[in-house]
């Protein structure tokens, strides 16, 4: 068996990259991890902001956004746009070489438009395929893809896309390839077993128990699709799955969730 190069695949997101200062300091905490990493956020708070500010009420289901054509432009203008390019901004800016990134870009990252049943979610994408070796070339090159929650069907119809599903359908799709650690950094400590109460952090959980917590209510919202992503990644070969507020490195104590 080869030993594969560590890869740290993270996924940034929640109300931590609507504060300039916290998103700094998720940054600086991705910077420092050693090799090769790839970034991919979400930014699904400042996409609700600009809904709300042109008049449209942003609609939610399960954690997920239903997307319609107009919804659509607006994450695209915020994800693509307006939040990619500050964030590879700022890591070119302190020596990080990175490249801004959607699905779309070198057709890296195609999916489908999810099916109108059970739910109609609009102009959403399951991912159905990855251009593993473009991936592959890019971090050859030294540098760090950043990913945006926005991919395409293809053709010319871009889709808006959960940017968990993202982070971890790249990294299955490099398990061949590297060692991969995944991260989910949001703005929860970890998955809390009372969502008032930060310091309720489960330092582990398993599939067993998010099904029972799930089913109870106590696993709810946003956390759901995260989970079920996570543990999609468990059953085809991740190992294991950090969940928390903060970037976790090699030289850290970890902070968080341990999803096994």
């Amino acid at each position: 068996m080869k030993d594969n190069p560590a890869l740290h695949v993270v996924k940034i997101g929640g109300a931590l990259i609507d504060d300039q200062e916290k998103l700094e300091q998720l940054l600086k905490g991705f910077s420092s991890l050693p090799g090769n990493k790839i970034l991919i956020h979400g930014g699904g708070k400042q996409a609700s902001e600009l809904s709300r500010k042109l008049g449209l009420e942003p609609k939610m289901i399960d954690g997920r956004r239903v997307t319609d054509e107009a919804t659509l432009d607006i994450a695209v203008m915020v994800y693509a746009g307006l939040l990619n390019k500050r964030i590879s901004a700022w890591l070119n800016g302190h020596k990080i070489r990175s490249i801004g990134l959607s699905g779309a870009d070198l057709n890296l990252i195609v999916s489908k438009k999810r099916a109108p049943e059970p739910i109609d979610f609009g102009f959403v994408g399951d991912i159905d395929q990855i251009q593993t070796d473009r991936v592959i070339q890019i971090i050859q090159l030294g540098w760090v893809p950043v990913f945006c929650a926005i991919t395409y069907d293809g053709k010319d119809q871009l889709l808006n896309t959960n940017a968990d599903s993202i982070a971890t359908q790249l990294g299955l799709a490099l398990l061949n390839d590297y060692s991969i650690h995944l991260q989910y950094i949001s703005d929860t400590p970890g998955v809390l077993k009372n969502v008032e109460d930060p310091s309720s952090t489960l330092p582990f959980l398993e599939h067993a128990s998010y099904l029972k917590y799930k089913k109870e209510g106590i696993v709810q919202g946003g956390m759901i699709p995260k989970l079920d992503n996570a543990f999609l990644a468990i059953e085809k070969g991740i190992r294991s799955i950090w969940i928390s507020n903060t970037i976790r490195t090699p030289d850290q104590q970890a902070k968080g969730t341990l999803i096994r």
